[in-house]
């Protein structure tokens, strides 16, 4: 995602962001996989994919068709039983901050983890590396999952990869920050369509495949700013709130099916924004944490794996969980 795809805090109203690119589509095949790219470089999409041939086993040479396979591959007999029990995340706008720290966290909890990204191919292949290097399982995929066809084909491939999908972290998002006065439709609606209909459209695509089999954790990366407004964010307001609508009326859908559905509230975050901010506005800041400090990426990314993997969770569902120092308290 663009660099404000992580802000999920009102100190999003104080810098401004670049638009992002949309991403366009090609198709192509290899062997037997049908194979959709969305972005413009072939070579990243599925760049950690590890590939079957029909009778041959796994196989990381590099296809003539430009696809790379380069990830270490444990060897088919003594992997078997933990290909079994590895579950398999998929997470949105995971190349940067709270994104990037979800992912390794499940990556390095043992899932197989399918890094999404919009345009930083570079930091998510840096993000699949380390969770390789932890020992675990990633591919990378580039897209603007607010597009439908986008989130089919990313959850499609973790399915062709892995067999299944069984957590969802929707996390992608940006922002377009004005007062509405001055507020463009064009940066309204930018905002609506990465930030609630890409949580609509990805979680769509993955419950299909977790009602299958009656099993599933879904976790919408919503914002305080959906439960208290900021001025100069009434798109970024508006779809966070949705989101945290959008995950209690999935959860109770659902829930017969065992697929916990629960939304977490960020609120300041340390990120580039932050480290950006000066003394004065960052003096004011705190003064309205009650914990005197912004909060760290891994913090969200805890308690998003405490939810996705801790079986004291599956009783947890169709709840907003903030995570912000103790600003919002109900």
């Amino acid at each position: 995602m663009a660099s404000s795809a992580f802000i999920t805090s009102p100190i999003a109203a104080v810098l401004s962001n670049k638009t992002a690119a949309s991403a366009a589509s090609q198709r192509f095949s290899l062997g037997r996989y049908n194979i959709v790219e969305f972005g413009s470089r072939r070579s990243s999409f599925f760049s950690r994919v590890k590939l079957t041939a029909p009778s041959q086993g796994f196989s990381t040479k590099k296809p003539s068709s430009g696809v790379r396979a380069v990830a270490a591959v444990e060897p088919v007999v003594a992997g078997v039983e933990k290909a079994l029990v590895a579950p398999v995340a998929v997470v949105t706008g995971a190349s940067r901050g709270i994104g990037k720290a979800i992912a390794l966290a499940l990556g390095k909890s043992g899932c197989k983890v399918l890094v999404n990204y919009s345009r930083s191919s570079k930091e998510a292949d840096d993000v699949c590396n380390e969770i390789e290097e932890s020992g675990g399982q990633a591919l990378s995929f580039g897209g603007d999952v607010s597009k439908e066809d986008v989130a089919m084909a990313m959850i499609k491939t973790a399915v062709d990869t892995w067999g299944t999908v069984d957590v969802l972290v929707n996390n992608a998002g940006i922002t377009r920050d004005t007062l509405m006065m001055r507020m463009k439709l064009s940066q309204w609606q930018e905002v609506i369509d990465l930030n609630l209909t890409g949580v609509f459209v990805c979680t769509q695509a993955a419950a299909k495949v977790m009602m299958k089999k009656k099993k599933g954790k879904i976790i919408n990366i919503s914002s305080v700013v959906g439960l208290i407004g900021n001025a100069g964010q009434v798109n970024y307001s508006a779809a966070k709130a949705g989101v945290i609508g959008f995950t209690k009326s999935v959860a109770r859908e659902y829930a017969s099916r065992n697929i916990n559905v629960n939304a977490i509230a960020p609120g300041f975050i340390a990120s580039d924004m932050t480290s950006k901010l000066g003394e004065d506005i960052e003096k004011k800041v705190l003064a309205n944490i009650p914990l005197g400090r912004f909060g760290q990426p891994e913090e969200v990314a805890g308690l998003v794996e405490f939810l996705a993997l801790n079986p004291s969770a599956n009783y947890i569902t169709g709840q907003v969980i903030t995570i912000d120092g103790g600003m919002v308290m109900q």
